[in-house]
């Protein structure tokens, strides 16, 4: 019996698991920190890959922050692995286990995965967003996963909704992103900026994400109106995506999207407010992600399975 070893590259962790044909459940499955002192990630993820391996394996899936390209399976860069610069990591495992490897983007993976084992399947064109820190994208399109040139596309979460100089400033360094308004760091910024501007609220400081939702259902008006301001830029957001992309359903995973009404009310409000027909929105199916932490994991499976033609 054939198996596939995926693994999921995370900022303090890796995880690594091996499934057998035709399973989505792993047969063994290890994880351990990314980083220790005198040790390479590399060294540390083929360890990893070492304690998991069995007889028959037919090739390895990752899946890793970005920027990277899917096509050569080189990382380009990751906030969190410095040591990884123009890194050959699929060449490195092919190099040790003697395997095919395959990469993609952590969002890009995480939206295979909903579409293969998830909230989308039987669909053939799935918008995937992770709206938590940060907010990444995944697109299927007639049933295949979109790459783009460089490997690139559906950086969803660095879409410009406003231009202007003095707009809220991205992680990535750039002004008026997505990213900027939605993520939770987007919500935190604001109500951070708000409460040094002298707005009344039962918070105060530097408040987590967390705390602002929570603070939210308790009635707090700054932290209501983080999360509707967050959910009305989430929908103009998706109204672009709809107009490029037309999927059949969108899915939301992450932790801020698990705010429940104080995110969803505010963005499908301003969702139907902004499609420019309303054919759009006809049939569209709007989820919740269902695989949780286990999005990068299954993800990689896929892509291997796909490129095995399995």
């Amino acid at each position: 019996m054939g198996h596939v070893i995926s693994i999921d590259v995370g900022g303090t962790h890796l995880r690594a698991a091996t499934y057998a044909q035709d399973s989505q459940i792993p047969v063994k499955c290890q994880r351990i920190k990314s980083q220790a002192p005198g040790e390479k990630v590399i060294d540390r993820m083929l360890k990893l890959v070492e304690e998991i391996w069995l007889d028959g394996v037919d090739a390895i899936g990752v899946s890793s922050p970005g920027p990277l390209d899917p096509h050569t399976g080189v990382v380009m860069a990751t906030p969190n692995i410095k040591e990884w610069h123009n890194f050959p990591l699929t060449a490195s495992l092919m190099k040790h286990f003697g395997v095919p490897a395959f990469l993609d983007n952590d969002a890009n993976l995480a939206g295979l995965a909903e579409w293969k084992f998830g909230a989308g399947r039987g669909h053939h064109d799935v918008l995937y967003l992770t709206v938590s820190t940060g907010v990444g994208g995944g697109v299927i399109l007639r049933d295949r996963l979109l790459q783009g040139y460089h490997g690139l596309a559906a950086e969803l979460g660095h879409v410009t909704l406003d231009p202007a100089p003095d707009a809220p400033l991205c992680g990535c360094g750039f002004r008026g992103h997505l990213e900027a308004f939605s993520s939770g760091t987007g919500i935190e910024h604001y109500v951070a900026e708000q409460l040094a501007a002298g707005r009344r609220s039962s918070l105060s400081g530097q408040p987590s994400a967390r705390m602002i939702a929570d603070a939210a259902g308790e009635g707090d008006e700054l932290s209501r109106a983080a999360f509707t301001r967050a959910g009305e830029y989430l929908g103009i957001a998706v109204a672009n995506f709809l107009h490029s992309f037309d999927p059949s359903i969108v899915i939301l995973g992450g932790g801020v999207s698990m705010s429940g009404a104080l995110l969803r009310v505010p963005f499908e409000a301003s969702l139907k407010k902004r499609v420019f027909h309303p054919r759009y929105l006809e049939g569209l199916v709007i989820a919740q992600a269902e695989l949780g932490d286990d999005a990068g994991l299954l993800g990689a499976l896929a892509l291997a399975r796909l490129k095995l033609g399995k």
